[in-house]
C-alpha cells in the first residue's frame, strides 16, 4: 500500500524542482528575448547593460553604443518584465477564480471582470481620440473593474449568496451588458475604431517602464497576498459547509480573493488589453499535472504563466515587420489546446 506521506513529500519536492527550473529558465530566456530583434545584441553586452542600469555604475556598459543601449533598457527589457507580470497575473487569478468557484474552467474572464475592464479601457480610448478629454485608461480600467465586483457581489447576494453558480450567472450578465457597451463604442468611435480593436485583442507593443511600473507595483503584492492565505483557499475549494466546519469564514474569505482577482486582472488588462487562455490554461495543467494543493499551485502558475506569455509575445515580435497582438496567439493556439485537454480528461472520468 503507498505512504501518503512519502507521496505528500515527493510532490513538494517535485514542485520545488519545478519552481527552480522555470525561474532558471525564465532568466535565461529573458536575456536570449533581449538579443532578437532587427539589431542583434549579443548576451554578454545585454548582462553589462542591465547591471550598468541596475548598480548605476556605467563603467559595466563602456563600448556599447547608446543606441543599444536604449534598445534594451528602453524598449525589449521593460516588454519582457510586462509579458512575465501578466502573464504571472492572468495565471494566479485565475488560480483563484478556479479555486473559488470550484471550477476547473474558470478563468480571469468568467465573472466579466475583465469585461468591465475592458469597458473602461475602451470608454477611456474613445474619451481620449474622439472627445479631447484625456482620462487615464489604468485607472478608467481600475475603476470599472471595481464597478464589475460590486455588481457580481450585489447580483450574487440577491440570489442567496456568493456561491459558485451565483457568481458564474451573475458574471455572464454583467459580461453581456458591458460586451454590449464596448461594440457600441466601437460604433461609435468610426474612423478610430481600430484603437479600440487592437486593444482589445491584447498586446505588449510598445510597453514602458510606465506600465511595467505599474504591473509591479500590483502583481507580486497581490500574488503574496493570494499565497499567504492559500491555506484557506485550500479549505474553501472543499465546499462551503466544509470550510466553515472547519473554522474559515467563508463569506469574507470569498470576498478577499474576489477583490484581490479582480485587482490583479483590472491591473493586467489595464496595461495589455485582453489576453486569454493564459489564466485558464495554466492552472488548469498544472492542478492535473502537479499539484492541486494552492500553496504550490499560486507561485508554479505565476512562473509558467509569465514564461508562457513571454514567449507567446516574442514569437508574435519576430513572426513579421508588423505587430500582432499577443492574444490572438494565445487565443488560436491556447483554444484548441484546451479542448484537447478538456476531451482527455472527459474520456478519462468516463472510461
Amino acid at each position: 500500500m503507498p505512504d501518503p506521506v512519502a507521496g505528500y513529500r515527493r510532490m513538494w519536492k517535485r514542485s520545488y524542482t519545478l519552481m527552480l527550473f522555470f525561474s532558471i529558465f525564465i532568466l535565461v530566456f529573458s536575456v536570449f528575448a533581449i538579443s532578437l530583434g532587427a539589431m542583434k545584441i549579443h548576451w554578454i553586452d545585454i548582462g553589462r547593460v542591465l547591471l550598468s542600469r541596475i548598480t548605476g555604475n556605467s563603467g559595466f556598459a563602456e563600448g556599447i553604443s547608446r543606441g543599444a543601449q536604449a534598445i534594451v533598457w528602453e524598449l525589449r527589457f521593460p516588454r519582457i518584465l510586462c509579458g512575465l507580470l501578466t502573464g504571472a497575473g492572468l495565471a494566479v487569478a485565475g488560480v483563484i477564480f478556479q479555486g473559488i468557484l470550484q471550477n476547473p474552467l474558470a478563468d480571469p474572464y468568467t465573472l466579466g471582470i475583465s469585461s468591465g475592464a475592458a469597458f473602461g479601457a475602451s470608454l477611456a480610448i474613445l474619451l481620449n481620440i474622439s472627445g479631447g478629454v484625456f482620462i487615464s485608461i489604468p485607472l478608467s480600467a481600475l475603476i470599472f473593474a471595481s464597478l464589475t465586483l460590486v455588481l457580481l457581489v450585489l447580483i450574487a447576494g440577491r440570489r442567496g449568496g456568493l456561491s459558485g453558480v451565483n457568481l458564474i450567472m451573475a458574471g455572464i450578465i454583467v459580461s453581456s451588458i458591458f460586451q454590449a457597451g464596448i461594440s457600441f463604442m466601437k460604433a461609435l468611435s468610426g474612423e478610430n475604431v481600430g484603437a479600440i480593436v487592437f486593444w482589445i485583442m491584447g498586446s505588449l507593443s510598445a510597453k514602458s517602464w510606465k506600465e511595467a511600473a505599474l504591473l509591479a507595483w500590483v502583481i507580486p503584492p497581490a500574488a503574496l497576498l493570494a499565497f499567504r492565505f492559500a491555506g484557506n483557499l485550500n479549505i474553501i475549494s472543499l465546499g462551503s459547509r466544509e470550510a466553515e466546519s472547519l473554522g474559515v469564514n467563508v463569506k469574507r474569505t470569498q470576498f478577499f480573493y474576489l477583490a484581490l482577482g479582480a485587482m490583479i486582472t483590472a491591473a493586467c488588462v489595464s496595461v495589455c488589453g485582453v489576453i486569454g487562455f493564459v489564466g485558464l490554461i495554466v492552472p488548469h495543467l498544472l492542478r492535473y499535472s502537479v499539484t492541486s494543493d494552492n500553496r504550490l499551485l499560486i507561485p508554479l502558475s505565476a512562473l509558467c504563466g509569465g514564461l508562457l506569455l513571454a514567449a507567446a509575445d516574442t514569437c508574435v515580435r519576430m513572426l513579421g515587420s508588423g505587430e500582432i497582438p499577443v492574444g490572438a496567439l494565445t487565443t488560436l493556439l491556447g483554444g484548441p489546446f484546451f479542448i484537447y485537454i478538456f476531451i482527455q480528461k472527459t474520456g478519462a472520468r468516463n472510461a
